[in-house]
C-alpha cells in the first residue's frame, strides 16, 4: 500500500474564483488551430494579452507606445489578430469634440470575448484530467478515499514541477496562473489554469488546485511563503501570502 504524502503544507480552503466567464467560441476546429497558431509569435501574443488585459479599447499608437514598438509593426500584427478572429475593430472618436471638423474615428481594438482553448488565458485541461485519473487508480489499486488519492497525486505532482522550477513565481507563470504581486507583498493569481472544470466540478477542482501549489511550495523548497484562500471572483482560488501572514 502506498504511503501518504508527509508533511503537506497546509492547503486553502478554496472557494470558487475564476475568471469572468467567457462566451463559448464559435470558431471551428481550423479557426481555433490557426487562431493558436498565430500566437505562437511572441510580439503578436504580447500584443493580444495587452488588448485582452486593457480596460478600455486600444488604438495603434496605444499599442505601439505601450510595448515600444514601431507603429508599422503593430499595424500588421493587429491586422493578422482581427483576421484570426481574435481581436475586433470599433471606430469612436476621441476626445471632446464632435460634429464635423472634429477629424475622422480612432480605429480602436478589443478582445474578441470567446475563448480559444490552448491558447490565452493558458488553460490545462490536460493536466487536471491526468490527475483525476491518477488518483482514481490509486484508489483502486490500494483501496483508498478518492479524495485523499486526488490530494496525494496532485501534491506529489507539484512537488515534481516545483523542483524543477527552483522558484514558485516561474512556476506558477509557466503553468499558467498569471501571477502578479498584491501590494502587500503576496501574490494573486489572476488566472485559474482549470477554469471551466472548476465552475461544473469546484470543490473537488479547488482542492485538487490547493494540494498541486502545496506540493509546489515545497518541490521549490520555499519558506517565505503560505497559500491561503482568495474569494476574488476574477483569480484563482487560492493566493501566495508571505509565511506566518495568513
Amino acid at each position: 500500500m502506498n504511503e501518504p504524502v508527509r508533511n503537506q503544507p497546509r492547503q486553502p480552503s478554496c472557494v470558487a474564483a475564476s475568471p469572468t466567464e467567457l462566451k463559448p467560441s464559435n470558431l471551428n476546429a481550423d479557426q481555433s488551430l490557426r487562431a493558436v497558431a498565430s500566437l505562437g509569435d511572441p510580439v503578436r501574443k504580447r500584443l493580444f494579452q495587452l488588448v485582452r488585459d486593457s480596460a478600455h479599447a486600444l488604438s495603434r499608437d496605444d499599442c505601439a507606445a505601450t510595448l515600444g514598438l514601431p507603429r508599422s509593426t503593430i499595424r500588421a500584427h493587429l491586422d493578422r489578430l482581427v483576421e484570426e478572429k481574435l481581436l475586433v475593430v470599433q471606430f469612436r472618436k476621441i476626445g471632446e469634440r464632435t460634429g464635423p471638423g472634429s477629424g475622422r474615428p480612432t480605429k480602436l481594438y478589443t478582445a474578441d470575448q470567446r475563448e480559444v482553448s490552448a491558447s490565452v488565458p493558458p488553460r490545462h485541461y490536460d493536466l487536471a484530467a491526468g490527475l483525476l485519473a491518477s488518483a482514481v487508480q490509486r484508489s483502486i489499486d490500494n483501496g483508498s478515499d478518492i479524495a485523499q488519492s486526488l490530494a496525494q497525486v496532485a501534491f506529489e505532482e507539484g512537488h515534481r514541477r516545483g523542483a524543477a522550477a527552483g522558484n514558485i513565481h516561474r512556476l506558477l507563470a509557466e503553468t499558467g496562473y498569471s501571477p502578479e504581486p498584491d501590494g502587500v507583498g503576496g501574490t494573486i493569481m489572476r488566472n485559474c489554469p482549470f477554469d471551466r472544470l472548476a465552475k461544473d466540478h469546484n470543490q473537488v477542482v479547488c482542492s485538487l488546485n490547493g494540494a498541486l501549489l502545496g506540493g509546489a511550495l515545497a518541490g521549490c523548497a520555499d519558506a517565505d511563503h503560505d497559500l491561503a484562500p482568495d474569494a476574488e471572483v476574477s483569480h484563482c482560488c487560492a493566493r501566495l501570502v508571505p509565511k506566518g501572514k495568513r
